[in-house]
C-alpha cells in the first residue's frame, strides 16, 4: 500500500471540470513531480489532496485512511502539510512567529524547540532574520520561511507547489538542494512544479498532466529522456 493514493479522482471549479480522473501514487520515501502547462491541473490535484477542494469523485487515502473525511486544517495532525504557490506568508508577523504558527496543533515545547533548530539550519538565512516581520523578506528567503513553517508541523507527506516561482536561478538551486535534504532526513514529497527540468533532477518518479488528466508516467530518469517531454517542457528539440 502506497503512502499516498489519489484514485480516479474528479474535481470541478463550479461547473469547469478540472481533473478528470487522475490516479496518482506516492510511495513513503519518494519525491514525485507533477509537471505539465499552466491549467494542466497540478495546483487543483494538491488543493484536492489537501482537503480544499471536494472531489465529486474517487478517493484520496493516506496510509489507507480516506481523507475526505476531514477538514483541511485537520489533515496537518494526520501529517499532510502544504507548501502554497505564492509563499502564503503571515506577512506582519515575525519569521520565528510564522515558524512557530507551523506547529500550532503540538504541545511538545522539547520537539518544537528541536525543529525551529532543525528549519534554522536547513535555511540559516532564516535564523538571521528570525525577529524580522516577514513580509520585508524576499521572494527567496519567504519561500525558505514558507518551507520551514510546513515542516514544523512534522510532516509524514509534504505538498509544493511552485516552489521556485519567481525566484533568482542561485536560489532555485539552493531551494531544490534543501528539497533533497529534507526528502533524505524522511520526509516524502509531492512535488508541483513548471520548472520541469529542476524538478526532474530531484524527483524518483514523476506524472505528466495536460487539461487535467494524466498522459504520462514513468520514472523521473525515463522522463528526462522522453521525447514528448523533452519537446514540451524541457526544451530541447
Amino acid at each position: 500500500m502506497a503512502l499516498l493514493e489519489v484514485n480516479d479522482v474528479h474535481t470541478y471549479y463550479g461547473n469547469i471540470h478540472a481533473l478528470k480522473g487522475i490516479s496518482v501514487t506516492v510511495e513513503a520515501g519518494e519525491i514525485v513531480s507533477l509537471i505539465g502547462g499552466n491549467g494542466a491541473g497540478k495546483t487543483t490535484t494538491l488543493r484536492t489532496i489537501c482537503g480544499l477542494l471536494q472531489p465529486t469523485h474517487g478517493s484520496v487515502t493516506l496510509n489507507g485512511e480516506d481523507l475526505r473525511n476531514y477538514k483541511a486544517h485537520q489533515l496537518v495532525s494526520k501529517g499532510v502539510a502544504m507548501v502554497p504557490e505564492g509563499r502564503g506568508v503571515f506577512a506582519r508577523l515575525s519569521v520565528a512567529e510564522n515558524l512557530e504558527l507551523g506547529a500550532y496543533h503540538r504541545n511538545d515545547k522539547a520537539g518544537i524547540a528541536a525543529d525551529m533548530k532543525r528549519v534554522y539550519a536547513l535555511f540559516p538565512r532564516l535564523e538571521e532574520r528570525k525577529t524580522q516581520v516577514a513580509g520585508t523578506l524576499s521572494g527567496g528567503e519567504q519561500q525558505m520561511l514558507a518551507t520551514g513553517r510546513a515542516m514544523m508541523s512534522r510532516p509524514t507527506l509534504l505538498l509544493m507547489d511552485e516552489p521556485s516561482m519567481g525566484l533568482a536561478p542561485v536560489l532555485v538551486e539552493l531551494i531544490f538542494a534543501t528539497i533533497e535534504e529534507i526528502n533524505k532526513e524522511g520526509t516524502t514529497i509531492l512535488l508541483v512544479e513548471q520548472n520541469a527540468h529542476m524538478a526532474l533532477q530531484v524527483a524518483h518518479r514523476g506524472y505528466v498532466l495536460q487539461t487535467g488528466e494524466i498522459v504520462l508516467q514513468d520514472s523521473a530518469r525515463n522522463l528526462q529522456r522522453n521525447a514528448m517531454v523533452q519537446k514540451a517542457y524541457l526544451g530541447i528539440d
